[in-house]
């Protein structure tokens, strides 16, 4: 099942522009250009038993969706104090919304152009 969920997540974020994907930390890691990180996938980081996605994204919507959510998603270690948000993979998927959360955290990293890009590209 993770590894079916990985694709996904693989080819979401691989059809943004000029991504590329590498192990980070041990962790899957999909990055703009190469060298900024816009998502990470973690199979039971330090053993804190979750199969997650640590993101960066929007200013305030970390605390939004944890406090409307707070089994789904999560502050993640390290990152967190930059606003990036933690979501499970094992608590239902919605691939719309991952999808989403996906292209925000890349709109967060990425350069205006591409991000321009990436909005006209079906």
């Amino acid at each position: 099942m993770r590894e079916r969920v990985l694709e996904r997540i693989r080819a979401i974020c691989l059809a943004l522009p000029e991504t590329s994907e590498r192990l980070s930390h041990g962790a899957p890691t999909f990055f703009v250009r190469g060298k900024r990180a816009f998502l990470m996938v973690l199979t039971n980081h330090h053993g804190d038993g979750r199969f997650a996605i640590w993101c960066a994204a929007p200013e305030g919507v970390q605390q939004l969706l944890t406090d409307a959510d707070p089994e789904k998603f999560f502050v993640p270690p390290y990152v967190g104090h930059r606003g990036w948000l933690g979501v499970r993979l094992d608590r239902g998927l919605d691939w719309n919304e991952l999808a989403g959360i996906a292209e925000d955290a890349y709109a967060e990293v990425a350069p205006a152009k591409l991000v321009a890009a990436a909005r006209t590209t079906p």
